[in-house]
């Protein structure tokens, strides 16, 4: 057999097996992602021209496994504060103001809208300090509306992806061959 024609038929078959072990890798834990939703001050026009502040943020496991004992911090937690859908959950209080919300587990896919009410001086800035499970921290996400590819589309770019990677792997296939002799 030539080594172009084993290159051909290695170059697809390894870049399944790579992508499906990086694939199992990823997407075999947890995946926090917090994202503020919503941020705004309300004026009370009737008790002397006041405001009241209010703002939501999410978090959600977006993994395949389960994240435990998930953390989120706050630099200052308000009296005033809704959890949807309600779960379990326990509020740790520190010092000075400080508080962790402690929520034992969150599956995959599942996600959590908390929604404070406070008053001035205080804003969304100095309310929340951090969110984390045992696994990882959160990655916080700024969120962009935009539209979603649809099937074809999706397909096509694997599928380009797909050819793309296979032809590296065939490259490097030929350098590597070319260093043993």
């Amino acid at each position: 057999m030539e080594i172009e024609t084993l290159a051909k038929l290695l170059a697809p078959t390894l870049t399944a097996i790579l992508v499906f072990f990086i694939k199992k890798y990823f997407e075999s834990r947890p995946k926090l992602i917090t994202y503020m939703v919503h941020a705004s001050a309300i004026p009370l026009h009737n008790e002397e021209n006041g405001s009241v502040n209010t703002h939501s943020i999410v978090v959600r496991n977006s993994g395949k496994k389960t994240a435990k004992n998930v953390r989120i911090g706050h630099n200052y937690l308000p009296q005033s504060f809704q959890l949807h859908p309600q779960l379990t959950h326990e509020i740790i209080r520190g010092d000075n103001g400080a508080a962790e919300i402690l929520i034992p587990t969150l599956v995959p896919d599942e996600q959590l809208n908390i929604s404070y009410l406070y008053f001035p001086p205080n804003t969304w800035h100095n309310v929340h300090s951090y969110c984390k499970s045992d696994e990882m921290n959160a990655k916080y996400v700024n969120v962009v509306p935009s539209a979603q590819l649809n099937k074809i589309q999706l397909s096509l770019l694997y599928i380009v992806l797909f050819v793309g990677a296979s032809s590296i792997v065939y490259w490097l296939f030929f350098r590597v061959w070319a260093l043993v002799q």
